[in-house]
């Protein structure tokens, strides 16, 4: 369209600032110049940039001059807004000059990943479980009450899977059919094109402390945040027990942030709800938004396939 525009990853930006010191022809002033006067700037990958003094201050002369003379800036980043320098993040948040835009869709370089969260849902190693194949333990010779305990489990799920809405909190035994149920619940989902999170809970806090190398490309507060805010979360095997202070006091902020947001969650644990955390507790027991099923059937140890339609 005739508009002058200068396109540039940000650490290529600050390589160009670098190497103006020692170029001939063209000054450090005259090439900075240039890059925060273009007619349109679009800078790419922001947020991937060694975040020295050096470069978060030109970055923020950048951003900064153009915001006060409202020239024309693209920015594309994968960082979260807490991730960016506090002064260039007020200002790319101003709602009266700034359009954010949040695109949800996987990595198109690897479509094979395109099942939600591939780096933090282990929901791969139950591929296999659906509510088609959920045993219903018939031929065991369990009691009445132990098989309607299974039975309004599984409506329970299929119903969540459905439409999610609320939390869904499955207690029982060790192998009693909870994993299974809730892997039926995100494959279903995943099906549909919404992938869950589904993760378990030694792995939630796995994925937490591996932000505290020094080599982690994701901060500990952007993970923390892709647990809190997910859409739909999967939480297998849950336990508040044998755990530290500070484990507690996460897992107390993650719920009791989808509690207030009222985002659909599952959770399954074979701690009974009296052996659970009491601030964790106290919102598993609000009966407006959660629902608890406890279901008594013993370890499942192979029968036959449920056969029913889907």
């Amino acid at each position: 369209m005739g508009v002058p525009t200068l396109f540039l990853t940000v650490p290529d930006l600050l390589d160009l600032l670098r190497f103006a010191f020692d170029a001939e022809g063209v000054t450090f002033e005259e090439r900075f110049e240039q890059i925060r006067t273009a007619a349109l700037l679009v800078l790419g990958d922001f947020g991937t940039q060694s975040a020295t003094a050096w470069a978060q201050e030109k970055l923020f002369q950048i951003v900064n001059y153009r915001y006060i003379n409202k020239l024309p800036l693209v920015v594309t980043t994968n960082a979260s807004l807490d991730e960016i320098e506090e002064r260039i993040r007020s200002r790319i948040q101003d709602p009266e000059i700034v359009s954010k835009v949040v695109i949800a869709a996987p990595d198109y370089r690897h479509p094979s990943d395109d099942k939600g969260h591939p780096e933090l849902s282990s929901l791969d190693l139950h591929a296999n479980k659906t509510f088609i194949n959920f045993d219903d333990r018939g031929d065991e010779g369990l009691s009445l009450d132990t098989i309607k305990s299974l039975e309004k489990a599984l409506k329970a799920a299929t119903t969540f899977a459905a439409k999610p809405r609320g939390w869904l909190v499955l207690t029982g035994t060790y192998g009693c059919g909870k994993t299974h149920l809730a892997a039926a619940i995100a494959n279903f989902r995943t099906d549909l094109g919404a992938p869950p999170l589904f993760v378990t809970g030694s792995d939630l806090l796995d994925h937490l402390r591996a932000t505290f190398d020094k080599y982690s490309p994701v901060s500990y507060d952007r993970r923390f945040d892709e647990f809190r805010t997910t859409p739909v979360l999967i939480l297998d095997d849950l336990t508040t027990q044998s755990i530290t202070p500070g484990v507690r006091e996460k897992l107390h902020q993650l719920f009791t942030y989808r509690y207030n947001a009222e985002l659909p969650t599952v959770i399954t644990t074979a701690d009974t709800v009296d052996e659970m955390d009491a601030r964790i507790r106290s919102r598993m027991l609000d009966k407006r938004l959660c629902t608890i099923y406890a279901i008594t059937a013993p370890a499942f140890h192979g029968g036959k396939v449920r056969k029913t339609k889907r």
